[in-house]
C-alpha cells in the first residue's frame, strides 16, 4: 500500500469513439515497479450527473515549446435533461500537452499508458506564469481524480468501517492514494510559487487539492477569462458533495483527530499539546509517594506491562493511580501491555541475597565520601524524594528503631565476618512510621540475618537484624566469538551453566522458535545490544556465534528480549497467557495495548475476545515493533476501524530498530506518524525517550532532540528508573514551554548597518 506508483492510464473503449468525442471508459491499468494490474472502474466513479461519461486524460509539463490542447471532456448525456436546468453540464477542461523537438505532441495514442511524471528528460521552467499555472492545475486535476478513483476502488472496505471511523478511513484511503503517486515534480513546482504543500496536507487530503484547484482555477479565470472554472465540475462528484456539506472539510477532519485522541488517552492538561504515559512496575508499591510525586510532575497515562509481575502487583499499583489521581485532582487513564509472542531469555538461577554497601574512593583508593544508607522496618515506606540514599535496609526490630538517636552508632557483621559501623545522621518522620540516615564510611557486603547492635559506652543492646535483602541478578557476560547455546529448558540449573559444546548456556521461554530459525540467520538479544550468528539448530537448543557484544563484554540477563529478524516464526497472536490477562486488563484498565501485531488476524482475534468480554469501548494501542506490522499498518488500521473502540498506535522502537534495521528507524518512524495522521489516530512515542536523565539525571542533547520529534505525537512514553519524577518534571516543562512560548521570544539577532 506504500509502494510508489509511477503511472496511471485511462484506457478507453475504441468502437465508443464517435463524432462527439470519447464516451466510454473501459478500464485502468496502474503500473509500478512492484505492481502492474488491471482494475475496473466502477460506474458510479464517472457517473457525475449531467454527463454520459467522464474520461480524463493527463499529461505533465514537457520538455519543448508549451502548446494548449482541449484533450479532457465530458460529454452531455440526453437522459439527464431534467438535472440541467440551473447548471453548466458541458465543462472545456484545457490541460497543458508538451510537443517532442520533432514537433509531435508527447500526448499518449489511445490504447497506451500515459505518466503523470513530464515526458522527455528535463523541464522547461521558462515558460510564462499562465502556462505554469494551467500546467499545475491539470496534474492536480489528476491527483484529485486519482484520488476519488481509489476511494472507489476500495468502498467495500469503507462500508464496514465503524460510523465513528468512516470519514478518517475514507481520508487514509485518499493519503494512500497520494502516496501511491510520483508527484515530486508537482511538489516542486506548486512550491516555486509558494502553494499547496502536499507534504502536509495528509489529515485532509481531498479538502486540501480540491481548495488547490479551485484557488488555481480562479488564478486562470481571472488571467485567461474562462466562464467555466474545473471547480463547478469537480465539486459535483460524490465525494465532494460530502466535502461540501462539511464531513470532509479541514476544521471537521482535525477536530475528528482530536476527539479520537482524547477518546483514547484523555482530555490534556492546560499549557499541554502532548501527553506524558510513564512505565511503572514493583516500585510503585514500595513507595507511598511514587504515584502522586509522578502526577504532580504531569504524567497523564500510567502503563503496566503484562510481561513483569502479577495480577495481585497490577491491582495494587491500579489502586495507588486511581486514590492518588483522586486526591490530587488529577485524571490519570491506565494502559496495560499484553506480553504477546515476544521471545525473550529464560530466567537464570538467582543469585545470593547479599548488598554492597560503597563509599565514594579517590584515584588512591580512599575515602572521600561516605555511603549513605537508608534504615526503616519493612512497611515503613521509602525514603523521602529529596534523599537519595546508596542502599536501603530494612530492619526487623522495633527496640532498636525506637531508641536510635542522631549521632548513635550501629554495629553490625557483614557477610565476611567483618564488623562495620553505620553513624546515623538523620531522623524522618515518613508514612508509617521513622527512618534514619547513616554513614559508612568502609565497604560492606549485607546479608538478610545479619544482626545489628547501638554500640553504647558500657555495653551493646541487641535490637534487631536485616530483612528482605533481594537476590542479586544473575548474569551471563558475552565477548565476540563466544559461542551461546539456547535450550528449551525452563530454567537453568546453574548460573553461567555450559552445555556440551563448552558454550554458555541460557534457556527461550517460547519453543516454537527451534523449529523455524535455520543457521545462518543474525540474531539479537536485548534490543540489539549482543549480535550473533546462528551456527547450528536442533530440535532442543540453537547454538549462536556471538558477533558484537561491548568491548570488555555485554551481560545478558534473564527475560531480556531475542530477536531473529529474517526468520520466518510462526508467531501466535494473542498468546494463552495474553488471554488470560486479557480477563484481568478488561476489568481494571482503560486502555489495551497489544504486542507484536503483525496481520489482520490478530486484529480479528481481538474483536472476538473483547466482544465476548462485552469491552467495545476499551481504548486499544496497537505496538508497531515489526517489519510486518509496518508493511501492513493501513490495512490493520481498516481493520481496527471495524470496530467503536478508541484506537491508537505506539511505536515501540527497540525491537522496531532490531527487525528493520537501525539505519531504517528515522524514515520508519516518520512514515508511522504521517499514515496515523491521516487515519486521525493517535499515536505514542516509545522507548529510550529521555533514557539517560531517567537514570542518571541529566539528558544527553540527541535525547533532546528526539523529545522535539516525539512533539509530533499524542503521546511520550518514559520508562521506569530511579530518576523518573525529574524525568516527567523536566519533560512536562518542555512540552508546557513549546505549547505556550511565542515566537517573538526566539526572533534571530537582528543586524545594524553597523556590523558590516
Amino acid at each position: 500500500m506504500l509502494g510508489g506508483v509511477a503511472s496511471v492510464a485511462i484506457f478507453t473503449n475504441q468502437s465508443a469513439l464517435s463524432n462527439n468525442g470519447f464516451q466510454v471508459a473501459s478500464f485502468l491499468v496502474v503500473r509500478s515497479s512492484n505492481l502492474s494490474r488491471k482494475y475496473s472502474i466502477p460506474q458510479p466513479f464517472f457517473k457525475i450527473p449531467g454527463f454520459r461519461e467522464h474520461i480524463a486524460q493527463f499529461v505533465a509539463s514537457n520538455n519543448g515549446n508549451l502548446a494548449r490542447k482541449n484533450i479532457v471532456f465530458a460529454i452531455p448525456n440526453e437522459k439527464d435533461d431534467a438535472e440541467k436546468e440551473g447548471s453548466d453540464y458541458y465543462i472545456d477542461y484545457p490541460v497543458i500537452v508538451g510537443q517532442k523537438e520533432d514537433g509531435s505532441s508527447c500526448a499518449p495514442e489511445m490504447g497506451t499508458t500515459f505518466s503523470l511524471l513530464p515526458c522527455g528528460e528535463g523541464i522547461l521552467r521558462s515558460y510564462e506564469i499562465n502556462g505554469k499555472e494551467d500546467g499545475l492545475l491539470a496534474k492536480l486535476m489528476a491527483v484529485h481524480l486519482h484520488v476519488l478513483a481509489m476511494e472507489q476502488w476500495n468502498a467495500s472496505k469503507l462500508k464496514m468501517s465503524h460510523k465513528n471511523y468512516l470519514v478518517s478511513a475514507t481520508n487514509l484511503i485518499h493519503y494512500l492514494a497520494l502516496k501511491s503517486l510520483n508527484i515530486e515534480q508537482l511538489k516542486e513546482e506548486l512550491s516555486s510559487i509558494c502553494f499547496l504543500n502536499l507534504d502536509t496536507i495528509n489529515q485532509h487530503v481531498l479538502a486540501s487539492l480540491s481548495a488547490g484547484i479551485r484557488l488555481l482555477d480562479n488564478v486562470k479565470y481571472d488571467s485567461s477569462s474562462h466562464t467555466v472554472s474545473y471547480s463547478e465540475g469537480i465539486s459535483s462528484t460524490k465525494s465532494l458533495d460530502k466535502q461540501m456539506k462539511g464531513e470532509f472539510s479541514i476544521n471537521t477532519l482535525r477536530r475528528s483527530a482530536s476527539h479520537t485522541a482524547d477518546l483514547l488517552l484523555g482530555r490534556l492538561p492546560e499549557k499541554r499539546n502532548t501527553h506524558i504515559m510513564v512505565t511503572v512496575g514493583e516500585e510503585a508499591i514500595e513507595s507511598e509517594t511514587l504515584m502522586k510525586d509522578l502526577l504532580n510532575a504531569g504524567t497523564t497515562i500510567v502503563r503496566i506491562n503484562c510481561a513483569h509481575g502479577s495480577p495481585e502487583i497490577w491491582s495494587e499499583i491500579i489502586r495507588r493511580v486511581k486514590r492518588s489521581s483522586q486526591i490530587l485532582e488529577k485524571p490519570c487513564r491506565i494502559l496495560m501491555d499484553l506480553a504477546g509472542p515476544k521471545l525473550r531469555t529464560g530466567k537464570l538461577q538467582a543469585g545470593p541475597c547479599v548488598l554492597k554497601i560503597s563509599p565514594k574512593k579517590n584515584a588512591y583508593g580512599q575515602v572521600i565520601y561516605p555511603a549513605l544508607v537508608w534504615l526503616s522496618s519493612p512497611g515503613a515506606g521509602s525514603p523521602p524524594a529529596h534523599v537519595s540514599p546508596d542502599a536501603i535496609l530494612h530492619v526487623d526490630g522495633e527496640e532498636l528503631l525506637s531508641k536510635l538517636e542522631v549521632d548513635d552508632v550501629v554495629t553490625l557483621f557483614d557477610a565476611r565476618g567483618k564488623q562495620r559501623t553505620l553513624k546515623i545522621i538523620s531522623r524522618y518522620t515518613i508514612f508509617s512510621g521513622v527512618g534514619y540516615m547513616a554513614e559508612c564510611s568502609k565497604a560492606a557486603y549485607v546479608k538478610s540475618g545479619a544482626k545489628l547492635f547501638i554500640k553504647g559506652k558500657r555495653r551493646k543492646l541487641s535490637a534487631g537484624h536485616v530483612v528482605n535483602i533481594p537476590p542479586l541478578k544473575q548474569f551471563i557476560k558475552l565477548r565476540v566469538d563466544d559461542l551461546l547455546s539456547i535450550s528449551r529448558d525452563g530454567q537453568n540449573e546453574e548460573n553461567n551453566s555450559t552445555s556440551s559444546t563448552g558454550a554458555h548456556r541460557i534457556a527461550c521461554s517460547s519453543e516454537y522458535v527451534f523449529d523455524s530459525v535455520k543457521p545462518g540467520e543474525p540474531i539479537a538479544f536485548d534490543d540489539g545490544k549482543i549480535w550473533g550468528i546462528i551456527k547450528a539448530t536442533s530440535t532442543s537448543e540453537i547454538l549462536v556465534s556471538i558477533t558484537h557484544a561491548g568491548p570488555r563484554g555485554s551481560k545478558l540477563g534473564s527475560e531480556k528480549s531475542i530477536n531473529i529478524p529474517r526468520s520466518n516464526i510462526r508467531y501466535e497472536g494473542l498468546t494463552s497467557k495474553d488471554l488470560i490477562d486479557l480477563d484481568f486488563v478488561a476489568n481494571h484498565a482503560d486502555m489495551v495495548g497489544v504486542s507484536f501485531v503483525r496481520d489482520v488476524r490478530d486484529i480479528l482475534l481481538l474483536r472476538q475476545e473483547l466482544e465476548k468480554r462485552k469491552r467495545m469501548d476499551l481504548g486499544i494501542s496497537l505496538k508497531i515493533e515489526t517489519k510486518e506490522g509496518f508493511e501492513k499498518l493501513p490495512l490493520l488500521l481498516l481493520e481496527a476501524m471495524k470496530m467503536p473502540n478508541p484506537l491508537g498506535i505506539m511505536i515501540a522502537r527497540g525491537d522496531l530498530a532490531v527487525e528493520c534495521g537501525w539505519e531504517n528507524m528515522a524514515y520508519i518512524q516518520k512514515e508511522i506518524i504521517c499514515v496515523c495522521t491521516a487515519a486521525h489516530v493517535p499515536v505514542i512515542w516509545a522507548t529510550q525517550v529521555l533514557e539517560s536523565l531517567v537514570r542518571s539525571g541529566v539528558p544527553t542533547r540527541a535525547e533532546l532532540t528526539d523529545v522535539a520529534e516525539g512533539m509530533r505525537t499524542s503521546c511520550i512514553m518514559l520508562n521506569k528508573g530511579k530518576c523518573i519524577v525529574e524525568a516527567v518534571s523536566f519533560l512536562h516543562r518542555i512540552l508546557s514551554n513549546h505549547s505556550t512560548k511565542s515566537d517573538a521570544e526566539f526572533k534571530p539577532l537582528a543586524l545594524s548597518r553597523h556590523d558590516f
